[in-house]
C-alpha cells in the first residue's frame, strides 16, 4: 500500500471516529437538546487547538448487547488544547456510544489523560454524559471507576479539576465529580444521583422524577454538590472559561494576573453608606464586594447554596483573589452547617492553589437550634475553623459590622494567623449581642427591678458604649487598623502587595485530621 493510500486510510478512520455512535444517535442527542462530545470540546477550547489522544482505542468486550461493534474511541473523547492560550486536558464522554458507558479501555483513556495533566501541571476538565458502568464488562468496568477515583485523589490540590455534568451521571460515577474542585450542571438535561427513581420507587415507594431527585436545581441549592448551573450547554461552558481565568494551572504557580484596569487608589464614597445605623438591619454584602474589587467583577461560587455565606473570585489590582463573606441579607449572616462547609471547601481550594483570601466579616454567631446541634454544627463549624487555621496563603479580613462569639474566632481572626485585619468604624466585637449579654450578666437585677425594661435599656446602652465599636479590639492588637469604608480598596491592595512573598509553613506531618 502506497503512502497516499495509507493517508487515505488514516483520513477514513479519523472520519469514522468523529462520528461516534453514528448519525442516528447524533441526531437523537441533538433532539434531546444536547451537543455531541466533540462539539462540546470544540466550543470550550481555543479554535483549532484540540489535539486528540486515543481516537482509535476500541473496547475489549464482545459479550451480549454490544453486537460485536468496535466503535473507535470507545465512547470518550480525550486530549489536550488551550483555553485563552493556556494548556488544559479534556475528557468528554460520548453518550452516542453505548450510552457513554464506561469500560476498561474507556477508563484507561481517562487515567492516561489525568496522568499527563499531573506530569505537565495543567488542569483537567471532564465533560460528563454517561449512563454509568458498562454492564457487559462486569467488575472490569467497576475497576475502571476505582482507577479514576484514585487519580482524582492524587491530583487533588496538585492541578485544578473541573467537572461539567451535561447529561446523566449516576451510581458510582458521581464520586468522581464529588472529589473534583468545581462542578457545573446544565438545567433540564443533566442529573446526578446514586440510585435512580426506579430503584427508589421499588425500595422506599417514593415517587420522584429524575430532575427532582438529582437535577441542577437540587444540587445547586439543596445538596451543595454542584457549584454552578446554566440554562444551556453554551452558557455552561462559557462559565467554565470564566472560572479558568482566575485559576493557576497547578499548585506550583500563581493565578494569572492581568494588566490593572482600575485605579488601585480608587475610593468609593458610597461604601460609607452601605451599613445601616441600626445594627439589626440587613444589607447586601455583594454591594461591598463589587465596590471594592477591580471593575466590580465578582465571579460568585455556590451562589444558590447556603446564601448566608458568599464566596467567589475577583481581582485586586489585576491579581486573582478568593473572597469569603458573611451575608447579612440572609439569616443575618450567621454561620450554620451548610455555610461552614461551603466556606471551608472554598478556603481549602484557594490555599491549595496559592490564591490570597479576603474576608468580609459581619457575623452575629452560629445559628442556634436543635436541628443544627443534632445535625453536627460542632464538627461542621469546625471545618471552616480548621480550613482557615491550616491555610498559608496571604489572608486579609475586613470587619464591616458584627464579630460576635466563636464566629469571630472562625472568620479569619488574628489569632488563627490572619495577616492583616481591618475594621470599619461600625465594627462590633463581643461574646454576644447587647440584649443577650445583659440578660445573662444581670439576670438577678432584672428579675428584681421595678421596671426591668428600663433597666435593660440602660444596661444595653452601657454595653454598646463599651463593645459596639472596634477600638477595644484595636487596643489589644486584634485589629491592625480601623479604616474608613471608602479606604478599603487601596488598603487591601497595599496589604496584598506587602504579602506577595509571604512564606508560612505548617508542622511536618503526613496530613491533618480535619473533622469530617
Amino acid at each position: 500500500m502506497s503512502m497516499a493510500d495509507k493517508i487515505k486510510q488514516l483520513e477514513a478512520l479519523r472520519e469514522q471516529a468523529a462520528k461516534g455512535g453514528g448519525e442516528d444517535r447524533i441526531a437523537r442527542q441533538h433532539e434531546a437538546g444536547k451537543w455531541t462530545a466533540r462539539e462540546r470540546v470544540a466550543f470550550l477550547l481555543d479554535e483549532d487547538s484540540f489535539q486528540e489522544i486515543g481516537a482509535f482505542v476500541t473496547h475489549r468486550c464482545n459479550d451480549f448487547g454490544l453486537g460485536g461493534k468496535e466503535i473507535l474511541g470507545d465512547g470518550v473523547v480525550t486530549g489536550f488544547g488551550m483555553i485563552e492560550g493556556r494548556p488544559v486536558y479534556v475528557v468528554s464522554e460520548d453518550f452516542t456510544v453505548f450510552g457513554g458507558s464506561l469500560g476498561e479501555a474507556y477508563g484507561e483513556k481517562i487515567c492516561k489523560i489525568m496522568d499527563m495533566a499531573m506530569k505537565n501541571g495543567a488542569p483537567v476538565i471532564s465533560l460528563k454524559d454517561s449512563g454509568g458502568a458498562r454492564i457487559q464488562e462486569g467488575v472490569i468496568s467497576l475497576a475502571g471507576y476505582a482507577d479514576i477515583f484514585l487519580s482524582n485523589v492524587m491530583a487533588s490540590g496538585v492541578i485544578p479539576q473541573i467537572s461539567v455534568i451535561m447529561g446523566p451521571c449516576a451510581g458510582g460515577a458521581v464520586y468522581s465529580p464529588a472529589m473534583t474542585d468545581f462542578t457545573f450542571m446544565v438545567e433540564d438535561t443533566s442529573y446526578m444521583f446514586i440510585t435512580g427513581p426506579d430503584v427508589i420507587r421499588s425500595v422506599t415507594h417514593e415517587e420522584v422524577t429524575f430532575d427532582e431527585l438529582g437535577g441542577a436545581r437540587v444540587h445547586n441549592s439543596v445538596t451543595g454538590v454542584a457549584h454552578f448551573s446554566a440554562p444551556d450547554e453554551a452558557s455552561c461552558l462559557l462559565q467554565v472559561k470564566q472560572l479558568m481565568a482566575y485559576l493557576p494551572s497547578n499548585n506550583m504557580e500563581d493565578a494569572p494576573a492581568i494588566p490593572p484596569s482600575d485605579d488601585p487608589n480608587r475610593m468609593d464614597e458610597a461604601l460609607a453608606g452601605i451599613v445601616p445605623d441600626d445594627p439589626n438591619k440587613p444589607y447586601d454584602i455583594r454591594e461591598v464586594i463589587t465596590r471594592v474589587v477591580d471593575q466590580g467583577d465578582f465571579f460568585e461560587v455556590h451562589k444558590d447554596f447556603a446564601d448566608n455565606m458568599v464566596v467567589g473570585f475577583a481581582r485586586l489590582n489585576g491579581k486573582s483573589i478568593g473572597i469569603v463573606a458573611n451575608q447579612p441579607a440572609s439569616l443575618a449572616g450567621v454561620l450554620d452547617i451548610n455555610s461552614s462547609v461551603k466556606g471551608a471547601r472554598f478556603v481549602r481550594f484557594c490555599d491549595a492553589f496559592n490564591i490570597p483570601l479576603v474576608v468580609f466579616e459581619d457575623v452575629p454567631g452560629f445559628l442556634p437550634g436543635v436541628s443544627q446541634e443534632h445535625g453536627g454544627i460542632i464538627k461542621e463549624g469546625a471545618k471552616l475553623l480548621y480550613a482557615f487555621c491550616e491555610s498559608t496563603v496571604p489572608r486579609l479580613t475586613v470587619v464591616t459590622r458584627k464579630a460576635y462569639g466563636g464566629a469571630y474566632c472562625v472568620m479569619n481572626s488574628k489569632q488563627i494567623r490572619a495577616d492583616v485585619n481591618y475594621s470599619w468604624p461600625t465594627g462590633q466585637f463581643a461574646v454576644m449581642g447587647p440584649e443577650g449579654s445583659v440578660n445573662v450578666l444581670y439576670r438577678r437585677e432584672l428579675a428584681q427591678a421595678d421596671d426591668p425594661d428600663a433597666l435593660r435599656e440602660k444596661l444595653m446602652g452601657g454595653f454598646r458604649e463599651k463593645f459596639d465599636n472596634p477600638y477595644v479590639a484595636a487596643r489589644m492588637g486584634y485589629i491592625d487598623e480601623v479604616i474608613k469604608p471608602q479606604e478599603t480598596r487601596p488598603r487591601l491592595i497595599a496589604a496584598l502587595e506587602m504579602l506577595k512573598d509571604k512564606r508560612d509553613i505548617n508542622p511536618p506531618k503526613k496530613h491533618g485530621n480535619i473533622p469530617l
